[in-house]
């Protein structure tokens, strides 16, 4: 059994009050991130199928209010509640966010080329 610290995770993307952060942990990665407010991500996720984050993620809203869009349609997660986001997605924070997420690490890393490449 393991715990993960904040201060132990690899940087993965820092910047403009963005702060990312990864561990891989038994083929699944935890993130741990942090977005300031008004931070939308479409513009990286664009040139991913259907310009969106393809990689499913599970976890909980740490605090701020995270506006989620789909092909679906939209929905606002906040601070205190667990979530899944299933593939296809793409973030905007709606106030200023802090959020851990568990991800299938292979699936994560493909997002993580794109957007940092």
């Amino acid at each position: 059994m393991q715990t993960v610290d904040r201060d132990d995770m690899q940087v993965r993307i820092e910047g403009d009050g963005i702060d990312f952060r990864t561990k891989e942990l038994g083929g699944q990665t935890i993130g741990w991130v942090v977005l300031p407010k008004g931070a939308d991500l479409s513009p990286v996720l664009k040139g991913l199928p259907g310009d969106a984050c393809q990689c499913p993620h599970w976890g909980y809203m740490i605090k701020g209010r995270l506006l989620m869009r789909t092909a679906d349609g939209e929905r606002t997660y906040e601070a205190g509640q667990a979530f899944y986001w299933g593939p296809g997605h793409v973030p905007e924070a709606l106030e200023a966010c802090e959020y851990i997420d568990i991800s299938p690490t292979a699936e994560l890393e493909e997002v993580l080329a794109h957007v940092t490449g």
